[in-house]
């Protein structure tokens, strides 16, 4: 190689490598590290960010890769968090961050790379091949980054990044009308079942399908109309492979009492069983949610209504609720959110019909 300057050479590849002392061997030889570029003034500008970062990061600390720290981060979570988050956080860096990072030292990573790594999960991102990613779950894999990059500032002195979160557009969520709410629960009534009961359930309940199918005859007080929410089913990937998780309800909040009308559980009463098993299966193994998913659906074409998710119930109660004129700090609490701000924006929606009601207030007080 062809020397340019100080520790610079032109390579037979026609790229420049400048290499920077980092330290030494155990023998007392000069180690040095390497960086790459087409250009002269590149490697010039790469050596002084690497000389820079020589006085500030602990030279172990400039070896560790993406990977290790991954690594390290996830051992650090599996103390802290439930099962199902933990495995949430391993399928995120797993599937989108050691692909392109992983083998790329966490020292060198800057604001101009990581916005760039953005950028390409947002065109490119899907794993399938088939176009980028959608912001939100951009969003979801960089908030994980973020944690995982303040580990590594707060355990080895990494320099920190200020990369650009990408911009989500705030949908109103979908609800069900009037018309459909009360075509559904006729067909519900008219087909009793134990699958039609736990959806009428949910109808006046808000719970959630982990919550419904997590939910045992003996968390139901059939005396004082109160149906206590103590644990929720989950389908979750560990490694590529999923399984049913029974747990703890999404978070400590989520653990509540919530009143049940009188005539839903009447329904309930009829299918009955022995205190221990599950409601939605009547054994004592759950029903997971997807299959609950699957009967809720045939059950919507089987009524003609438009193809939704199960979880459409629970905005649907939440805004009837607030329609009905329940202040928020209690449907907070029934829908078992950590803050009513929650509740405010994510499940409550106001119809046109709502609207209008509020308009004509104004004429009336003129």
């Amino acid at each position: 190689m062809a020397k340019r300057g100080s520790n610079i050479y032109l390579r037979k590849d026609g790229r420049y490598e400048g290499r920077v002392a980092i330290g030494y061997t155990e023998s007392g030889r000069i180690r040095y590290k390497s960086v790459y570029a087409h250009t002269l003034a590149e490697v010039k500008q790469k050596m002084e960010e690497l000389y820079s970062m020589r006085n500030t990061v602990p030279i172990a600390a400039m070896k560790m890769t993406v990977q290790e720290v991954c690594t390290q981060w996830l051992s650090a979570c599996k103390l802290r968090v439930k099962d199902s988050s933990y495995a949430n956080y391993n399928s995120i860096i797993r599937n989108h961050i050691l692909p392109q990072l992983g083998n790329v030292s966490f020292s060198s990573l800057t604001t101009a790379k990581l916005d760039e790594f953005i950028f390409n999960k947002l065109t490119h991102g899907r794993l399938d091949g088939n176009g980028g990613l959608s912001a939100k779950t951009v969003r979801d894999i960089m908030t994980v980054f973020r944690s995982i990059e303040h580990y590594a500032v707060r355990e080895y002195g990494i320099r920190g990044t200020h990369f650009t979160m990408p911009k989500t557009e705030r949908n109103q969520l979908d609800i069900l009308s009037s018309h459909e709410r009360i075509r559904l629960e006729q067909y519900l009534k008219a087909n009793l079942s134990i699958t039609s009961a736990a959806i009428l359930l949910c109808m006046y309940t808000g719970l959630r399908i982990g919550e419904l199918c997590g939910l045992k005859w003996e968390d139901i007080d059939f005396l004082n109309g109160l149906i206590s929410v103590k644990r929720t089913v989950q389908r979750i990937n560990r490694c590529g492979f999923s399984e049913i998780m029974i747990g703890a309800p999404k978070s400590r909040h989520s653990i509540r009492q919530i009143p049940v009308p009188s005539f839903v559980l009447q329904v309930l009463l009829r299918f009955r069983k022995d205190n221990a098993f599950f409601v939605v299966s009547g054994k004592d193994k759950p029903t997971e949610p997807r299959t609950m998913q699957n009967r809720f659906k045939s059950i919507l074409k089987q009524c003609n209504l438009r193809d939704v998710n199960f979880h459409l119930l629970r905005h649907t109660y939440a805004s009837v609720c607030v329609e009905l004129g329940f202040d928020i700090k209690t449907l907070s609490e029934l829908l078992g959110h950590a803050d009513a701000s929650v509740t405010l924006n994510r499940y409550v929606h106001s119809s046109m019909e709502q609207k209008k009601k509020f308009v004509e207030r104004l004429t009336m007080c003129a």
